[in-house]
């Protein structure tokens, strides 16, 4: 395993050579850092899947029994298949201040940087513990973090804040949007393409679908709200992938298509599947059933991310704007797992190294400035945690 401490650079080169894409194991990873806390004399708890493939790790350091800071990261990382990288994703390529590979912008900078970092938070002698959560499949809808959620929920004292490291190139965000994505499904009727008047066409009737969700997307639009942190200041519709035929002279029978939407916190999260599920059963599916009996439309959800809602005012602001010695907030656009644990009523805001703009890129990189940035911000914060907040 090596000796111990590493450098944030060499922790992150380590994390990097392991492939935790969402559709594949994280375990190796979750098993490098439980031997390298546990090493430190750190309890570590692995809350695993129940398949037993991917697990979260929780540790502790500091006085039990007080309300603690959480620092959450996600370990999952996005596919590389398809994309066009001047380098191995999985090997880090340290070149011109810059630290190439999958994740090192989101969000495994951060997870390396806050691992060279527990030494100092152990030797500053905490008065308030400090917790690491580290979940999995946080890039398919930030589902792997339930568990954990489930595990803090239940302690007493609850948390008393939670950092999420997400890249913000370490200014303090107070707000995010919410995520809703859905699966929706066109069952037309085949036929040889010469006889239109014998087939109902999935794709042509999903290509109403989706031009109503185009609309609507610019109808939103108009609504947006001028106060908003985030940008663009409104909800927003997007179709990510369509799927359907066989054959340039079969009609098709069937298409497919995911498209979510992104909403700002606060507003109603089911306007949009509502009316988009009102068209489709009052205005498209009846034209298809009067051809076609047996024609269906039909809308699943894949994943729910709540919001994160600002908070003015609440522990976790104050504290980074403290540690930051700045007054700037700010909003985004992207989804993170801080209103999952905003859910269970633990005051979250989101600052952590890197652009987002250069996640889920190939050529993914973090400046090494960067990761300087949130050495110091940790190393700042420990001392803070030596004292009582």
């Amino acid at each position: 395993m090596g000796a111990w401490p590493l450098t944030a650079e060499e922790f992150l080169a380590r994390l990097i050579g392991f492939d935790t894409v969402s559709s594949r194991s994280n375990m190796a990873l979750i098993d490098f850092v439980a031997g390298y806390l546990s090493s430190l004399g750190i309890e570590v708890e692995i809350i695993a899947s129940e398949d037993g493939k991917k697990a979260n790790l929780l540790a502790t350091i500091g006085p039990e029994g007080k309300a603690g800071v959480i620092l959450s990261g996600h370990t999952d990382v996005v596919p590389v298949e398809g994309q066009d990288w001047s380098s191995d994703p999985f090997s880090m390529l340290v070149k011109d201040g810059r630290y190439y590979g999958r994740g090192t912008a989101d969000m495994k900078g951060f997870i390396a940087a806050v691992l060279s970092s527990v030494p100092r938070f152990l030797e500053n002698d905490l008065k308030v513990p400090l917790h690491l959560a580290f979940s999995y499949d946080e890039e398919v809808g930030c589902t792997g973090v339930a568990s954990m959620i489930e595990r803090l929920a239940e302690r007493r004292p609850r948390p008393r804040l939670c950092i999420v490291g997400e890249p913000t190139e370490m200014q303090l965000v107070v707000m995010h949007k919410g995520v809703r994505d859905y699966v929706t499904q066109v069952k037309g009727r085949e036929a040889h393409s010469s006889r239109t008047d014998k087939g109902v066409s999935a794709i042509f009737y999903a290509a109403r679908l989706i031009r109503f969700l185009e609309e609507l997307g610019i109808e939103l639009a108009t609504r947006a709200d001028p106060q908003s942190l985030a940008e663009p200041p409104y909800t927003t519709i997007s179709v990510g992938v369509v799927e359907g035929g066989q054959a340039v002279n079969i009609i098709p029978g069937s298409c497919r298509f995911e498209w979510d939407t992104r909403l700002l916190p606060g507003l109603d999260e089911n306007e949009v599947v509502d009316r988009f599920t009102r068209y489709a059963e009052e205005e498209v599916l009846p034209e298809m059933q009067a051809r076609f009996k047996g024609a269906a439309i039909t809308t699943e959800r894949h994943a729910l991310v709540p919001g994160l809602a600002p908070e003015d005012g609440s522990p976790a602001e104050e504290l980074v704007l403290s540690l930051l010695k700045t007054n700037a907030r700010t909003g985004v656009s992207y989804a993170t797992e801080a209103g999952h644990f905003q859910g269970i009523g633990i005051p979250t805001i989101v600052c952590g190294p890197g652009n987002i703009l250069q996640a889920h890129r190939p050529d993914e990189y973090l400046d090494a400035d960067q990761l300087r940035q949130c050495e110091g911000f940790l190393t700042t914060l420990a001392t803070r945690l030596a004292q009582p907040l």
